[in-house]
């Protein structure tokens, strides 16, 4: 399956990095959150990729053209450093569609304009590009072809800190809790499609918006509820939680390392 990857936002959270490269290029690692999310999918069999570009895209057009796989491979260096042998490879058998959806367009707009290099996939993947996770994929898909639905989406519970309030008419709290204590889910962000999607959108339109409301009226709009690893990385906070944990080795994104 295809998988479209949104990477034109401004990421305006992240000033600290995104004032001078694309949210999707600030790195853990080695390597940046894009390439994670690269290589989970096609640690799945997911090899072919669509990225829909905006802010700063020429920087993610370059970061590919000059790929130094060298940099997070162990590699052979012989004859003074005249021959390198690399002894393993990130994308070989990647297949990348680089495409400039638009500096402000919104989700739903930039789904919208790769459609055609979609071909007539039925089914396809898609992704926020701003968290990593260690979701069984293949079983998020296989529930999505199961139900027959048009959309689904990996919910996960709230990582906030937030308290929740419940109040009666009159003012006075009936309870008081953490965010996460309360069975309080989200979106994550990891989506599959079928190609009927695109009859719900119109133009304009916020895709969770109007268009998931008319899926949820015909009963075609699913959810994968998972309660594992999902960390996104829209502040300046998040980006030092990947930082660290990257530091420690303890990476459960990492799913192709076994």
């Amino acid at each position: 399956m295809k998988v479209v990857l949104f990477c034109g936002g401004l990421g305006t959270r992240l000033r600290e990095h995104s004032d001078t490269i694309p949210k999707p290029l600030v790195n853990i690692g080695y390597r940046p959150i894009l390439w994670h999310l690269m290589r989970y999918y096609a640690h799945f069999g997911h090899n072919e990729f669509i990225l829909c570009l905006g802010y700063r895209g020429d920087l993610i057009r370059e970061y590919f053209l000059n790929f130094n796989e060298c940099m997070s491979n162990d590699f052979v260096l012989t004859q003074g450093g005249a021959k390198v042998e690399l002894l393993s490879r990130d994308l070989d058998d990647w297949t990348i569609t680089f495409v400039d959806t638009g500096l402000h367009s919104n989700i739903a707009g930039r789904l919208t304009r790769v459609r055609r290099y979609l071909e007539d996939d039925e089914v396809f993947l898609a992704n926020y590009a701003d968290a990593l996770t260690d979701l069984p994929l293949d079983q998020h898909v296989e529930a999505f072809l199961d139900q027959e639905l048009v959309a689904s989406f990996v919910a996960v519970p709230t990582s906030q800190s937030f308290h929740g309030v419940y109040a009666d008419e009159e003012g006075i709290v009936t309870s008081f809790g953490s965010m996460q204590e309360a069975n309080f889910w989200i979106n994550g962000g990891f989506f599959c499609f079928r190609r009927e999607v695109f009859d719900f959108i119109q133009e304009g339109e916020e895709l969770v918006e109007k268009p998931f409301q008319r899926l949820i009226q015909r009963r075609k709009l699913g959810v994968f509820r998972y309660r594992g690893f999902w960390q996104q990385m829209d502040t300046f906070k998040e980006k030092i939680a990947y930082d660290r944990m990257e530091g420690r080795g303890e990476c459960p994104w990492m799913v192709w390392k076994g």
